[in-house]
Order: C-alpha cells, then sequence, then structure tokens
C-alpha cells in the first residue's frame, strides 16, 4: 500500500467499513486516538513513551487487532510555511516501518497548530485538564484524526 499525502487517494483505499487509528510521532513518545467502525466518533486512546521498536510495534499491533483498524493516519509535522523539514523525514521513516508492518493504507496528515487546538481544548472544557506531567500526545492524535475525517467528508474539488 502507498502512503497517502491527500484525503482523498486514501479513502479511495480504505474498505467502507473498519476504525482508523492515528498517531502522533515525537522523538520519545506516540500518541495514540482511533474511530469507531463507523468513522463518526474519535476517541483519544493512550500516549506511549517510545522505547525498542519491536516493543513499540508491539504496542500498536495489539491496538490494531483489537480495534479492528484498517487505515493508519499519522500526524506529518510540516513547517509553519509547508515546507517539509527534519520532522518530516523522521515520520515519513515511521510510515515506512507500519506500512512494512500492517500493510494497511496511511495518511498523511498536516499537523500544524495541534498542540494548540489541544490546549485551547483544554482551556475552553472540551477536553479534560491533564493531571501534572501527563503527556497530551494521545490528545494530539485525536485532533489529527479529526482534521483527517474532515477532510475524508469533504466533497472533492473540480
Amino acid at each position: 500500500m502507498p502512503l497517502h499525502e491527500d484525503a482523498p487517494s486514501f479513502a479511495a483505499a480504505l474498505p467502507t467499513h473498519g476504525s482508523l487509528l492515528a498517531l502522533d510521532a515525537g522523538r520519545r513518545r506516540l500518541g495514540l486516538a482511533g474511530t469507531d467502525l463507523e468513522r463518526r466518533l474519535v476517541t483519544p486512546l493512550f500516549t506511549i513513551s517510545r522505547g525498542r521498536w519491536p516493543d513499540d510495534l508491539a504496542k500498536i499491533r495489539r491496538v490494531v487487532e483489537e480495534r479492528t483498524v484498517v487505515g493508519l493516519v499519522l500526524g506529518w509535522p510540516l513547517n509553519m510555511d509547508g515546507s517539509e523539514g527534519p520532522a518530516c523525514a523522521a515520520v515519513r521513516q515511521l510510515a515506512l516501518q507500519l506500512e512494512a508492518a500492517f500493510g494497511l493504507p496511511l495518511l498523511l496528515q498536516d499537523e500544524r497548530l495541534t498542540t494548540f487546538a489541544v490546549e485551547q481544548a483544554i482551556a475552553e472544557g472540551r477536553l479534560p485538564p491533564p493531571k501534572k506531567g501527563q503527556p497530551l500526545d494521545h490528545y494530539a492524535a485525536a485532533v489529527i484524526l479529526e482534521d483527517a475525517l474532515r477532510a475524508l467528508r469533504a466533497p472533492a474539488r473540480a
């Protein structure tokens, strides 16, 4: 399965039923969020402290199997001007590893301003405030996944 950088090609590669799993990837943590089988609701799941790749992969695999995941959405850390920086190279490498491990369609979803969106949602009371020291990566993954779902539902442009 190829990596997708646009929602229409990703949508065309997906079956009509099954959940999506989003990952917000950082050097130290992976935030995970998932949808229900009909892809209507997004749920922040948890944050993994990254360790050895085989251990991280086993945790992701468990979620993929338990949630009947049919597609992956990976936060794509573009620079504010839309250009790709060094962080994109690391995420592309992760995307290739995930593709090799699961063979599922994978969307690289623009993640600019997701941290700001999470902080704003907490400030407005739409998300519970985290306990001191608790990571927010799974909330960021949820924002990434919500953005991807919006893009998947958007009418095709001519």
